[in-house]
């Protein structure tokens, strides 16, 4: 009887020991790459999940950032363009949901903006794209392009630099239209 007795305290307090020992922390369980990944793929299939993940990524100031730099990758790489394509519900959310960022977070706005000019100096197919794209839509939205043309002038107004060349590039503009218009007449006659 001892003996059972004693096996059985052996039993349990090895049994104690052994499960008190398997806790891990979070981010230890998700150093093993198997479960880490299977973690992945239930979150990835579960809708639920994928909004409460979503969520907390949105709540996080770091997962946030980490979240708009992916989109800037997908933006750039043409990724982005090709899944909006196949679904225009969701292009404008989030097209909405980059203007509400955008225009929540100035430092972010910045960069964007940066980046923007950068790649249209660097493209010039893109910058003609992206001009048709912003007449396009001013066309079909006078209110937003009463906007946009106020924080342009307002823009320019803070760039003297900036409002120099606007004005060159007016005059150089409105100098070779009018010798269009002149080399029209003189064909007409």
């Amino acid at each position: 009887m001892k003996n059972v007795f004693r096996l059985s305290v052996v039993a349990v307090l090895s049994l104690l020991s052994i499960s008190c020992g398997t806790t891990q922390t979070a981010s230890e369980a998700l150093a093993e790459n198997e479960f880490r990944n299977e973690v992945y793929k239930e979150i990835a299939t579960d809708q639920t999940k994928f909004k409460d993940f979503m969520q907390v990524v949105h709540n996080s100031a770091e997962g946030d950032k980490w979240l708009m730099k992916g989109h800037m990758q997908m933006m750039e790489d043409g990724t982005m363009m090709e899944v909006m394509k196949a679904n225009p519900e969701m292009q404008e959310k989030m097209k909405k949901m980059m203007q509400d960022k955008m225009e929540n977070d100035p430092e972010m706005q910045k960069k964007m903006m940066d980046k923007m000019k950068a790649k249209m100096m660097q493209d010039p197919a893109m910058k003609e794209a992206m001009m048709q794209n912003m007449h396009a839509e001013m066309k079909a939205n006078p209110k937003m392009a009463e906007e946009m043309m106020d924080k342009m002038l307002q823009f320019l107004h803070e760039n003297p630099e900036m409002m120099n060349k606007m004005q060159a590039k007016m005059k150089a503009h409105q100098a070779e239209m009018e010798k269009q218009q002149k080399a029209d007449k003189k064909k007409k006659q």
